[in-house]
């Protein structure tokens, strides 16, 4: 397993939950890294990405609340979620930032759940 993403769970709305993501593979290590979500019936969208130099991006929806970091001698990847909404549940996935990537590319996922 290249990608394993960690730290999910059932969380109130309000919430913090910190999510870790462990990567094997020097390309992983060196390339720009995002956190993709996914809900049912919907496609894998990324919501923050981290460049190999730190600079980081965040879609619309989660810029303030969510924090996208990396510790490249751990090669792990984080995001930290704070202020949760209902909407930001999802399987929470990490891979290297590409608009096409192999389907075996990506890990198992971790499910973030957010209760109103």
């Amino acid at each position: 397993v290249q990608l394993q993403a960690s730290g999910g769970g059932l969380v109130q709305s309000g919430g913090s939950l910190r999510l870790s993501c462990t990567t094997t593979g020097v390309i992983y290590r060196f390339n720009d890294m995002g956190w993709y979500r996914q809900t049912p019936g919907q496609q894998r969208n990324l919501v923050a990405s981290i460049t190999y130099g730190g600079s980081t991006n965040y879609v619309d929806s989660v810029k303030g609340r969510f924090t996208i970091s990396r510790d490249t001698a751990k090669n792990t990847v984080y995001l930290q979620m704070n202020s949760l909404k209902p909407e930001d549940t999802a399987v929470y996935y990490c891979n290297l930032v590409a608009s096409r990537l192999p389907a075996n590319s990506w890990g198992q996922g971790t499910l973030v759940t957010v209760s109103s």
